[in-house]
This record gives C-alpha cells, sequence and structure tokens, in this order.
C-alpha cells in the first residue's frame, strides 16, 4: 500500500502544539511520508526526529508550493495548525491552500481536535473480532 502523504503546516504560535502533537503520534507520522513547511519541518526534524520533506515558510510561498502539490494528487491530508487569532501577512495563501482541500476533497484539520481525530482514521487499526 502507497505511504500517505501528510502536509504538516503551523503558524508561529502553534508550532509548539505541533511539535507536541507530532511526538504523540511519531509512530504513526514514521509511517507516512511528510511535508511541512519551514521552521515547522525543520523543528520536526529536530524535535521529533522525524523525516520531512521541508517547502518554503508559508509567508515565502510554501503553502502554495503545498496547494501545487495537493491540486496534483500529491497529499493526502493537511494538518495546518492556523493562528485564528494573530494576522497573517500570507492570509490570501493560507485560504487559497484551504480552498484546494476543499476542492480536492482533501481532509484538512486546522486545530489539535481535528488532527487527532484525523490521524486516528489514517492507520486502519487491526481489530480482533470477538465472536
Amino acid at each position: 500500500m502507497a505511504k500517505k502523504r501528510i502536509a504538516l503546516i503551523a503558524h508561529d504560535h502553534k508550532k509548539d502544539e505541533m511539535v507536541e502533537l507530532a511526538s504523540k503520534h511519531a509512530d504513526l507520522l514514521r509511517q507516512c511520508n511528510l511535508v511541512a513547511t519551514g521552521t515547522t519541518g525543520k523543528r520536526l526534524a529536530q524535535e521529533v526526529g522525524l523525516t520531512v520533506e521541508r517547502k518554503l515558510s508559508g509567508p515565502s510561498g510554501g503553502d502554495l508550493q503545498i496547494g501545487a502539490e495537493l491540486a496534483e494528487g500529491k497529499v493526502d491530508c493537511v494538518i495546518f495548525l492556523r493562528d485564528p487569532m494573530t494576522p497573517q501577512p500570507h492570509e490570501p495563501d493560507i485560504n487559497a491552500l484551504v480552498r484546494a482541500c476543499d476542492v480536492h476533497n482533501i481532509p484538512c484539520a486546522t486545530n489539535v481536535a481535528s488532527a487527532t481525530m484525523l490521524l486516528a482514521q489514517l492507520v486502519p487499526h487491526h481489530h480482533h473480532s470477538h465472536n
């Protein structure tokens, strides 16, 4: 079975949460191909020890790079911990990425709660039947 390709993006105030989330689900994420923007990718590699393909930072066009891959069908899901309280200079790129998820019907989690549910669904658990 092809590895799932997950895009991981976190705004500055959410990077700690992303590292924490990735640490909790590190075993699962190791079974996937990961792509991340700028600093998020760097921290996931350094602090969690994950292998991450790094794009530019979001403000430099990283969201657009991931959006382009998504449009080509190369991304299976997006975890985008956005910071709703701080205005982002690249807001149009962020909206374009989330819109691309909707256009291509790609699951996109924008907070830790939805990301946790998404990751739980990602890898099929082998249930032992009790009959």
